[in-house]
């Protein structure tokens, strides 16, 4: 089987369950070819396990101050090179297409009649999730922006027939020596985050950023983004402080992680996230964060029992490898379901 694989680049999200599928593809020799979009080649970091990736432009949203800034976003965006992208990627020398909400491939596949598979959290949203801060646009985003034949969504409860657990690597297991709370806001303006943490001076932190330089400043280690040295300092975090993107807030779950969350203001997925994981008592969501929010939630930091998910991706990719012509896709997802 030959698969191209298309991951939207554009969060850390997508990247990072993807290097645990990626992981999965290599162990059975499968042939998988991957697409990423939605960042400048550039920023992109530790991506050894996708091999010699191609990269495309894409589309991707900016954020100013932890919002969407619609306007960033329409200039930042070149949709005369995305279409060129579509027409000229060629897909049909692929038995299969793979999308996690990338819209190159997606469209492309769509195109061309090529076998299409989505696997996100995106396509989790159906008439049982929750889901806050929808309007039109939104809608219209989930629905049309990366499109496949089938889909597999992703999330913490079975809120539709067609959704998985979500991928992570069950290996990660939590250390028994706690250290300082893990703060990751990559949507925010660092330096007002920093002075936020540096104001709640009886607990240490570690901040995460691309724009952050490794350093220490009083009571806030500083961390420039590193894929190993994040993992390392998850294991050990006291508590997660973050924005409200899928697969981080799942990677807290799963260890037991106390979460504060804080979603990108107008940004829908982000929004029902939050919903949901204080429906499921995963987490706390706030609409804003300060010093006094950070210090009295820290004060009063709840007791988080793990919640244990199943190697989705392994299970994935043996579905994938075998002839799955009787078993639909709400079978699988109950079947591994059963496993949860």
């Amino acid at each position: 089987m030959k698969i191209l694989y298309g991951i939207q680049a554009t969060g850390n999200g997508h990247i990072s369950r993807s290097r645990v599928m990626a992981k999965y593809f290599n162990e059975r020799n499968i042939d998988v070819t991957y697409l990423l979009s939605g960042r400048e080649k550039e920023k992109l970091f530790d991506m050894e396990v996708f091999g010699d990736f191609l990269y495309r432009r894409g589309l991707t949203f900016v954020t100013h101050q932890g919002k969407i800034d619609h306007w960033r976003t329409i200039k930042t965006n070149n949709i005369i090179e995305f279409v060129n992208d579509i027409r000229t990627l060629d897909v049909k020398q692929y038995d299969l297409v793979i999308t996690d909400f990338e819209p190159i491939t997606a469209w492309a596949a769509k195109l061309s009649g090529v076998k299409s598979l989505a696997i996100g959290h995106q396509y989790a949203f159906g008439e049982n999730t929750p889901i806050t801060g929808g309007n039109v646009l939104a809608s219209g985003i989930l629905k049309y922006f990366a499109p496949a034949k089938q889909s597999i969504g992703l999330h913490w409860a079975r809120y539709n027939n067609n959704v998985l657990p979500p991928i992570i690597d069950v290996r990660l297991t939590r250390s028994a020596q706690k250290g300082p709370v893990l703060v990751y806001l990559p949507f925010e303006d660092q330096q007002t985050v920093l002075k936020m943490l540096n104001s709640v001076t009886a607990y240490q932190f570690v901040q995460y950023s691309q724009e952050l330089t490794d350093g220490e400043q009083a009571n806030v280690q500083t961390r420039t983004t590193s894929y190993q040295g994040f993992k390392e300092d998850l294991k050990r975090a006291s508590a997660v402080i973050c924005n409200s993107g899928f697969e981080l807030n799942s990677e807290c779950i799963h260890l037991g992680i106390p979460i504060l969350t804080k979603p990108i203001a107008g940004q829908m997925e982000q929004e029902s996230n939050a919903l949901a994981l204080e429906q499921l008592g995963y987490g706390k969501a706030v609409s804003a964060l300060s010093s006094t929010v950070v210090e009295q939630w820290l004060v009063n930091l709840p007791t988080q029992t793990r919640t244990i998910f199943p190697d989705v991706a392994q299970l994935i990719v043996n579905w994938l490898s075998q002839d799955n012509a009787n078993h639909t896709i709400d079978d699988f997802t109950a079947q591994v379901w059963k496993q949860h």
